[in-house]
C-alpha cells in the first residue's frame, strides 16, 4: 500500500537525466534548474528599470524583478507604469556525441511573455507568445555535438500581441518578467512517440491515443499498465500504425482496478513502446488514474458515479521572494495546506500551473480546474488556439483535472470552446467562470439568497468558481458555514471555490517590503508566507468530513456522540478517533493542567449517513473541564479536533473565588464618589452614574475605568443606593424607564474581588444593531498581552464562530491588519468567544476579569483596517471604548458583499421582544462579571 508519507517521498525524488543503455527512452538534459530550489546561473541583461543596460547574471528559472532587475508592476497599473522591459539571456552548453542521430528539442515550460530563441546565432523557431504554456523547438540541425553551444533568449515582458497583454497582464495580479519555469533538452529517436492522451474510466476501460513522428507504417505500439510498484496489471495490448496516420488508438479492459478520487488517489503507470521489426525503438511512460467525470444536467457533478460537493479554493502560483517561479517542494506544501483545510478541490487561477503541481494533486488527491489565462479579456483566436492545444496536450493525462476553464470573468473567446474537447480524449467539459454556460451556473459572488428560480434557487447545476472573497478578515471563512449548509442541502449545488489561497504579497527587492498593491492582493486565507489566518481554521472545521451533532455535555451525557459522515467515498471505520479529558489551569498556573487520553472504536458509517461514536470515558469524566475528540484520516492526518465544555463559567468562577480572603470591606464618601476599600484595594464609584472611576492597590493606580458603559442604546441614570450584606457592600444603580440599561450592581468582597451584575433589556421591536454589551477604558499603550480561558486563539465574528478551541490561550499585543504587513497572527484586537476569565497583561499592573455568564465575548480594542473602497464591508463596527464584555457582536463582509448578503449569520443582531411584564427582569439580558485587581496579579 502506498501511504500518504510515501507518496510525498516519491514526489520529492529528484528529477534525473535518463540515459538508457538501449537508447529507447527519451533522454533529458536540463539547461536551467528544475525549480526555485535548484537553479542554474545564466548571463543576463535587462533593457529598462533597475540594473539595466549591463550584462550580469541571473538564476534560471526566476522572475527578474526578484533579483533586482527591471520594473515592478501590478496588472491594474496604468499604461504609463507598466513594465515593458526586455530580458536577454545567454547560456553555453554541450550535448553528448551520441545525440547526433536523434531528434533534439529545446523545451520551455514558461516565460513571461514573448520569447525568441536562438541556438548558435540561428533562430530556433517563431517567437512564442503566451507566458504560462509549454513550447518547444526542434533544434537537431542547429547543434554542435560534443562541442560548446550557445543559447540566446530574448524575453519581452510586454507582448507584441495586444490580446496576450489583455489576457495576461491587464489583470488583478502581479506581472513578472523572465524565464520562470524550467528549460531543458530532450533527445528522442528519429522514430518516436510525440505525446500520449489517456482516457481511463472507473469501470476499468482504458483508451489511449498515441501520437508519433517519423514512424514507418507497420510499426506497432505496445502498451502495458502497471501499478506504482511496477507490477503488471492485465496483459499487454497493442495496435499497428497505418500509413499516413499521425496517431494510433489503443484499447483494453482491465479488471479489479482501484479508482482515483481525492480521498483515495490511486495511480497507475502505463508504458508505451514503439516496436519495429521486433525491436523497441522508443518508449514512454505516463502516470494516470482510473476515474470517470460526468455532469448530469439539472442534477449534479458525479465522479466515479458518486455525486460530489466541491470544497475548493483558487490558487495562484506565487511566493513572495520568487514571484511566479516555483518548485515541486512548494507544490507539495501548498497541496498539503489545501488538504489540511479539508478541501478536495483547487482552481488554477488564472493560468495553467507548473506540471509538478498537477503531479502532486494527482498523487495526494485534489480535484483540479485547469484554466486558460484571460482575466477579463481573452486571447485572440489565432494565439488562443495555439495555447489551448499547448495546455490540454500537456495536462490531458492528469486524473485530478475534471474541467477546463476557458478564461475568467469575461475573458472567454467562444471560438476556442470546442478546441478543449478536440485535444482531450476524455471530453471533459469546458467552464466559463462567472457565466452560466455548458449546463452549469458558474457566476461569482452571488449572495446567499440570490434570485427566484435562478442560481441557488434554479435548475442548473450551481458551481461558482469564486463564491467567497477573503479580503481582509472577511469572506473565506466568514459566511462559509451558512453557504455550505445551504450547498450541502441543495441537490443541484455542486460546491464552489473560495477566493483565494494566499495573499500575493511580493517581497520587493527595491525596498525590502511586502507589497500587496495597496491591499488589492491581500485576499488570501493564508498570508504571503503562508501565515495561517483565522479563516484557515474556520474552513478546516466547517469542511471537515466528520461532523458532530451540536450538543451540550451535561450530567445526562451517556458518552455517545452523533456523528455525520460527509465524505464521498470513505467509511468512518477507515478513520481513527481519540479523545482527551482536560483540566484547565488557573490564571496563576503555568502548567497545562491534568489530562487523560484514550481512543474510540471507529463507527461503521457510510458516506452521507449519521452514526454514533461511543467514548470509553472514565466514570469521573465530569470532574474535568473540557472534552476533546480528534478525527484522523487513514493517512494519519488530523481532520479536526472538536471540543465540548464540561465545566461552565459559573463553575470556574466558584473555583477562583475559593481563594477569597477574610477581611473587612469599608466605604466612605466624597461629594461625587463612593470609595470602597477591601484587602488593600480601593475602588471609586461615581455617585451620578454608578461607573467605576478609579481602582488602586498597594502598587498604585490601575487605569481601568469608565464602565460599565452600555455599548449601544439609550442610558438615563436614575439613582444609586448602597447595601451592606454581612461582609459585602453593594452599590445598585437604577435607570429611567425608557433606558435600555435597567440596573447594574457592584458588590465588593473582603478579598478585594468585585462583582458586577448587569441587567439591560431589549426594547420592543428592537432589531438590527451591531453589538451589545458593556465597555471599559484602559490605555492601549499599556497592554502587553492577554492570557485567557475561552475559545481561541483567533478572534471571531458573528458569521465566523468556527475554528477556535476552548482552552487557555496566550497572545501578545500586536496591531496587525489582516493581510497587511507587518503580519503577526493571531491578531490581538477583536472579539473573542466563550470567555471564562482573562488576565490583561500590562506594562504596569496586570489584572484579572472573569464571568459566570455563558457565551460572553471578550472584546480587545478596535482593529485598524486597510484603507480602500471596500472598507465599509470589511470593517465591522466596534464600541467606542477599549475593553468590552459583549453578548452580541457584528459579522464581517467581504470585498464583494455586505455581511447580510453572506447568509443568516451575517445579519445584524436582534433582541426582539414585546408584551407587558410587571418585572423587567423577566425580559432582561443579564451578565455577571468579576474583577481582581490585587497587587499579586
Amino acid at each position: 500500500m502506498i501511504t500518504y508519507k510515501s507518496k510525498i517521498l516519491i514526489l520529492l525524488l529528484p528529477i534525473i537525466t535518463c540515459f538508457s543503455v538501449s537508447g529507447q527512452e527519451t533522454e533529458v538534459k536540463y539547461l536551467s534548474g528544475t525549480g526555485t530550489d535548484d537553479t542554474v546561473v545564466w548571463d543576463f541583461m535587462v533593457t529598462e528599470g533597475r540594473n539595466s543596460g549591463e550584462w550580469t547574471s541571473i538564476p534560471v528559472p526566476s522572475n527578474w524583478e526578484q533579483f533586482g532587475f527591471g520594473i515592478y508592476n501590478y496588472g491594474h497599473a496604468e499604461d504609463k507604469d507598466r513594465g515593458k522591459e526586455e530580458g536577454f539571456y545567454k547560456y553555453e552548453f554541450t550535448v553528448p556525441a551520441h545525440w547526433k542521430d536523434k531528434h533534439i528539442e529545446i523545451v520551455f515550460e514558461g516565460s513571461m511573455t514573448d520569447t525568441e530563441v536562438k541556438i548558435n546565432g540561428r533562430s530556433a523557431g517563431p517567437v512564442h507568445q503566451g507566458a504560462f504554456y509549454r513550447f518547444k523547438h526542434d533544434i537537431s540541425d542547429l547543434l554542435k555535438y560534443d562541442d560548446t553551444n550557445l543559447l540566446e533568449v530574448r524575453v519581452a515582458k510586454h507582448s507584441e500581441n495586444e490580446s496576450v497583454n489583455k489576457a495576461e497582464r491587464h489583470a488583478d495580479f502581479w506581472v513578472f518578467g523572465g524565464i520562470f519555469r524550467p528549460v531543458y533538452l530532450q533527445a528522442k529517436p528519429v522514430q518516436h512517440i510525440e505525446r500520449v492522451a489517456i482516457d481511463a474510466e472507473a469501470n476499468g476501460s482504458f483508451n489511449a491515443e498515441v501520437y508519433f513522428e517519423g514512424v514507418k507504417a507497420g510499426t506497432k505500439v505496445l502498451a502495458q499498465v502497471m501499478d506504482l510498484e511496477n507490477n503488471s496489471i492485465g496483459e499487454a495490448f497493442s495496435a499497428e500504425i497505418k500509413k499516413g496516420s499521425e496517431k494510433v488508438r489503443l484499447q483494453s479492459q482491465l479488471e479489479n482496478i482501484e479508482t482515483w478520487n481525492p480521498e483515495d488517489p490511486n495511480l497507475y503507470n502505463v508504458k508505451f513502446e514503439l516496436i519495429s521489426k521486433g525491436k523497441a525503438i522508443h518508449e514512454m511512460t505516463e502516470r494516470f488514474g482510473f476515474r470517470t467525470v460526468e455532469l448530469r444536467e439539472r442534477d449534479g457533478i458525479y465522479v466515479n458515479g458518486t455525486k460530489i460537493k466541491f470544497k475548493g479554493v483558487n490558487r495562484h502560483t506565487f511566493w513572495p521572494t520568487t514571484g511566479r517561479a516555483s518548485s515541486k517542494q512548494r507544490s507539495i506544501e501548498d497541496v498539503k495546506l489545501i488538504k489540511d483545510m479539508n478541501m478536495n478541490a483547487v482552481r488554477m487561477s488564472h493560468y495553467p500551473p507548473d506540471t509538478h503541481f498537477l503531479d502532486v494533486a494527482d498523487s495526494l488527491g485534489l480535484f483540479v480546474l485547469d484554466e486558460l489565462a484571460g482575466w477579463h479579456d481573452a486571447y485572440d483566436t489565432e494565439i488562443g488556439s495555439n495555447l489551448v492545444k499547448a495546455m490540454v496536450t500537456r495536462d490531458v493525462n492528469h486524473p485530478s483535472i475534471v474541467f477546463w476553464d476557458n478564461g475568467n470573468e469575461g475573458g472567454h473567446n467562444t471560438d476556442l470552446d470546442t478546441l478543449f474537447q478536440k485535444y482531450d480524449i476524455q471530453n471533459r467539459r469546458t467552464v466559463h467562470p462567472w457565466q452560466s454556460f455548458n449546463g452549469m451556473a458558474n457566476q461569482h459572488y452571488r449572495p446567499y439568497n440570490y434570485g427566484v428560480g435562478t442560481f441557488w434557487n434554479g435548475h442548473k447545476v450551481v458551481f461558482p468558481t469564486e463564491f467567497l472573497h477573503g479580503m481582509y478578515d472577511g469572506g473565506a471563512g466568514a459566511g462559509l458555514n451558512d453557504f455550505w449548509e445551504m450547498i450541502w442541502d441543495k441537490p443541484r449545488a455542486a460546491g464552489g471555490f473560495i477566493w483565494v489561497f494566499a495573499d500575493e504579497g511580493v517581497k520587493r527587492t527595491d525596498n525590502g517590503k511586502i507589497d500587496t498593491y495597496n491591499g488589492s492582493a491581500a485576499d488570501g486565507i493564508l498570508g504571503p508566507f503562508h501565515e495561517k489566518e483565522g479563516s484557515y481554521f474556520a474552513i478546516k472545521e466547517i469542511w471537515s468530513p466528520v461532523q458532530f451533532q451540536d450538543v451540550d455535555i451535561s450530567a445526562h451525557f451517556d458518552k455517545t456522540l452523533k456523528v455525520e459522515n460527509r465524505y464521498f467515498y470513505t467509511n468512518l471505520n477507515e478513520l481513527s478517533f481519540s479523545w482527551k479529558l482536560a483540566e484547565m489551569p488557573a490564571p496563576d498556573e503555568d502548567s497545562e493542567g491534568n489530562a487523560i487520553t484514550g481512543s474510540a472504536a471507529s463507527p461503521d458509517v457510510e458516506p452521507g449517513h449519521i452514526g454514533e461514536l461511543k467514548l470509553d470515558l472514565p466514570d469521573d469524566w465530569h470532574q474535568y473541564d473540557v472534552l476533546y475528540v480528534t478525527a484522523t484520516d487513514n493517512n494519519g492526518q488530523e481532520l479536526y479536533t472538536t471540543n465540548w465544555p464540561i465545566s461552565l463559567p459559573e463553575d470556574v468562577v466558584e473555583q477562583l473565588k475559593e481563594k477569597d480572603r477574610a477581611g473587612n470591606v469599608t466605604m466612605t464618601e466624597t461629594e461625587d464618589r463612593f470609595i470602597i476599600n477591601a484587602n488593600e484595594i480601593e475602588y471609586q464609584i461615581g455617585k451620578n452614574d454608578g461607573l467605576l472611576k478609579k481602582v488602586e492597590n498597594s502598587n498604585g493606580e490601575i487605569p481601568f475605568n469608565n464602565g460599565p458603559h452600555l455599548s449601544a442604546g439609550k442610558v438615563i441614570f436614575k439613582s444609586l443606593k448602597t447595601k451592606r450584606d454581612g461582609e459585602t457592600i453593594s452599590l445598585i444603580s437604577s435607570f429611567e424607564e425608557e433606558s435600555r440599561m435597567k440596573e447594574f450592581t457592584w458588590t465588593f468582597y473582603p478579598s478585594g474581588w468585585a462583582k458586577l451584575e448587569i441587567f439591560y433589556k431589549p426594547e420592543e421591536y428592537d432589531v438590527d444593531f451591531d453589538y451589545m454589551g458593556v465597555d471599559f477604558s484602559y490605555p492601549e499603550e499599556l497592554v502587553k498581552g492577554v492570557k485567557w480561558l475561552g475559545n481561541g486563539p483567533y478572534r471571531v465574528w458573528k458569521n465566523r464562530m468556527q475554528g477556535v478551541e476552548l482552552g487557555v490561550h496566550q497572545k501578545d499585543y500586536n496591531n496587525t491588519i489582516t493581510g497587511v504587513s507587518p503580519l503577526v497572527y493571531p491578531e490581538f484586537k477583536g472579539y473573542h468567544a466563550n470567555l471564562y476569565w482573562a488576565r490583561i497583561q500590562s506594562e504596569e499592573q496586570s489584572f484579572l476579569v472573569a464571568t459566570s455568564t455563558e457565551d460572553v465575548f471578550l472584546r480587545l480594542y478596535t482593529p485598524e483596517y486597510p484603507q480602500d473602497v471596500y472598507e465599509e464591508r470589511t470593517s465591522p463596527a466596534f464600541p467606542d471604548q477599549d475593553i468590552s464584555f459583549m453578548q452580541a457582536i457584528p459579522p464581517i463582509g467581504s470585498k464583494t458583499n455586505q455581511p447580510e448578503r453572506l447568509g443568516p449569520s451575517g445579519r445584524k443582531n436582534i433582541f426582539f421582544d414585546y408584551g407587558t411584564f410587571d418585572d423587567w427582569r423577566i425580559r432582561s439580558k443579564q451578565m455577571t462579571l468579576f474583577f481582581n485587581f490585587s497587587a499579586d496579579q
